[in-house]
């Protein structure tokens, strides 16, 4: 298998990392807009098998050729959300497979933004899914830690665990701390305001997707492994979007724990407009204000060795037994900041993420996961997928509720 991984920055790196550890590939060329950035991460795993290159994402044409040129089989996106259509629209004209952590952009409905869908999270990529059908060629979409783990899960419940489907609860949280900084995100912020900011999306069977106003429903979630109880709210995100497809379920949600504190910033960024990414004139220069407050905060991947906690994304399930009685799980993977830091030099939230789209593509690469089309990692079996993500040394773990 030969490997282009477009973005270098912290989950491009630990994915380089955690794959150089792995057989399964002959070549993963590290290539980013930064030139310098791309080589740091290659030369980070001193392996041979990674090589830099320089390329401009959002130019599906450049991508293509970039393909041709070092004759990759297989794309694995990972930059920001931004990107996706230009890198899933080179990988299709290249003919090879794709792999992303994060689906197509949406945009709120725009008359009744807090009750009716727009256009969804994935919407642009599964429009394009009987091209891909037709290329014989995989998409494999949503396959970071969130997307991804999750959907892994409910494939699992829904073939090993239960009869019938109530509901599917994503829950993920965290303890996590950074010393020195008052306000530290742990992942991409332009990401983080993209999701959290705009309509959440509910799946109920007999009404399909709705919405709500951001931040709604909270409710206490008690994490594993020492996290604990952390207040969790709606938020947007793709397992809602992708699980239906594939799930038999009366109802799917996705709560993450944010925190008083990281809510309070978001609805000020919000109410300054700073969360806009439409470019605004500054004396002589455009600028996106989400961009510039990227910009001004400390880059996540740097903060590994002031952090300190788990996180933890997870799956709550409800509904019947395979015995025909009641049944309640939360199935989870927990990382330890202390642990990832020592074992991979990458903190916990960007080596989690990284972690699921090496995991895929050894399973591609060895057959057990294949196939044509825009698929969801519900949509293949979970068995081989949660036995390889212990065997990397990262178990999951299930609660009976």
């Amino acid at each position: 298998m030969r490997v282009l991984l477009v973005g270098a920055g912290g989950v491009g790196g630990a994915i380089a990392l955690i794959a150089a550890r792995r057989a399964f590939f002959a070549v993963m060329v590290v290539a980013d807009y930064d030139a310098e950035r791309a080589a740091a991460a290659a030369a980070a795993t001193g392996d041979p098998r990674f090589v830099p290159a320089q390329v401009d994402a959002s130019d599906s044409e450049q991508v293509a050729a970039l393909i041709a040129e070092r004759r990759c089989d297989v794309l694995v996106n990972a930059t920001d959300p931004r990107f996706v259509m230009p890198l899933f629209r080179a990988a299709l004209a290249a003919g090879i497979d794709y792999l992303d952590m994060a689906m197509s952009l949406s945009r709120p409905h725009p008359t009744d933004p807090y009750a009716q869908t727009g256009v969804k999270l994935g919407d642009e990529q599964f429009a394009l899914a009987a091209d891909w059908e037709r290329s014989g060629r995989l998409a494999l979409v949503g396959i970071g830690i969130e997307p991804g783990m999750a959907d892994v899960f409910a494939r699992y419940a829904a073939d090993e665990l239960f009869a019938g489907i109530d509901e599917l609860g994503v829950r993920d949280g965290a303890n996590l701390t950074v010393a020195g900084h008052d306000f530290a995100p742990s992942f991409s912020i332009w990401t983080t305001i993209e999701e959290c900011l705009n309509p959440p999306v509910i799946f109920e069977k007999g009404r399909g997707w709705f919405t709500t106003p951001p931040f709604s429903e909270p409710e206490v979630f008690d994490f594993p492994d020492g996290i604990g109880p952390v207040e969790c709210v709606n938020v947007e995100h793709e397992e809602v979007l992708l699980m239906p497809r594939w799930i038999d379920a009366g109802r799917v949600t996705f709560k993450y724990g944010l925190g008083e504190e990281f809510i309070g910033v978001l609805r000020v960024l919000h109410k300054l407009g700073l969360d806009r990414t439409e470019p605004v004139r500054v004396g002589p220069v455009s600028v996106s204000p989400r961009d510039v407050v990227a910009a001004v905060l400390p880059n996540p991947a740097t903060l590994g060795d002031r952090m300190t906690g788990k996180t933890c994304a997870g799956l709550w399930v409800k509904g019947t037994g395979k015995d025909g009685a009641p049944r309640e799980v939360y199935l989870y993977h927990v990382v330890d900041n202390e642990w990832s830091m020592r074992e991979y030099g990458a903190q916990a939230v960007v080596w989690q993420t990284a972690l699921n789209p090496v995991v895929a593509l050894e399973l591609m690469a060895a057959g057990a996961w294949s196939g044509a089309g825009v698929l969801g990692p519900e949509a293949l079996p979970a068995r081989p997928f949660l036995d390889l993500v212990t065997e990397y040394g990262s178990p999951w773990g299930m609660r009976e509720q």
